[in-house]
């Protein structure tokens, strides 16, 4: 029963690897290296996932799409996106606002931060100015600092839908 707004969090993390394309937010970045995991390991879109499902009391993405089910190996991260916007109008919520951190240290990434904002917004159905993509770098410290790893960090606030 939807009974007001409601706010989740969602972080993801995933080592750099060659040999692998980079997907963030749903836009392929030119790079040297991508991300390792079992999907397309899009650490943003993942982190927007986390962070839907976890307003809606719904666990995180491992529950629902676990990396040991084959169905989801090298699936794009929109594609998960939907099926959770899916679960949320289902629940009677729609998106507030999203607002994203990535936290990278290489490649630069500012000038593909409007393509992934609206990629977002796209297959969540809601306006571009609903979602906010930031980049920090990770100033040389720890995996990401030194380029092993890259991680994001977004934050979402779910309001009832109302009636359509």
């Amino acid at each position: 029963m939807v009974k007001g707004s409601r706010i989740g969090y969602g972080y993801d993390v995933h080592p750099m690897v060659t040999g692998r394309k980079l997907i963030l937010g749903g836009i392929e970045i030119p790079h040297g290296k991508g991300l390792q995991g079992h999907s397309d390991s899009d650490v943003l879109v993942h982190a927007v996932c986390d962070a839907l499902l976890g307003a809606m009391g719904e666990g995180d993405l491992g529950r629902h799409y676990p990396s040991s089910d084959h169905r989801y190996k090298g699936i794009s991260s929109l594609k998960l996106l939907e099926d959770v916007m899916g679960k949320l109008k289902t629940k009677g919520y729609r998106i507030g606002n999203i607002d994203t951190v990535i936290v990278a240290q290489a490649p630069r990434l500012a000038s593909h931060l409007a393509a992934m904002q609206k990629k977002i917004a796209e297959v969540a159905g809601i306006d571009p100015d609903l979602v906010n993509v930031k980049v920090k770098s990770g100033e040389g410290l720890d995996a990401v600092g030194q380029e092993e790893g890259m991680a994001a960090h977004a934050v979402c606030l779910i309001d009832p839908a109302g009636p359509s």
